[in-house]
């Protein structure tokens, strides 16, 4: 039996495993969301800084948001940065 064969069976046998931390609708959401931030981030005159002031946030949240590092932020926290950003549009 070639170890190419063994490998595709075993793989039937113990499906991957999952974080329960990380619910795919969850993440797709904290996706999405942080793409928006990012944009409204780049295209505005406010810096970092007045950002998590106005989000009422440790500024370290905002550099793990420009970093990509969406683990570290939930979507409430996502979504109190949109707000804080543009206060009067709706995520989608």
């Amino acid at each position: 039996m070639s170890t190419a064969r063994h490998t595709t069976q075993a793989e039937f046998k113990d499906p991957p495993r999952s974080s329960p931390d990380l619910d795919v609708r969850d993440l797709e959401q904290r996706t999405r969301l942080m793409r928006i931030i990012t944009r409204l981030i780049a295209a505005s005159e406010l810096g970092s800084r007045d950002i998590a002031r106005r989000a009422g946030l440790p500024m370290q949240k905002i550099s793990d948001l420009l970093a990509g590092r969406l683990e570290h932020l939930s979507v409430d926290e996502l979504r109190l940065l949109y707000h804080s950003i543009d206060p009067q549009g709706t995520p989608h």
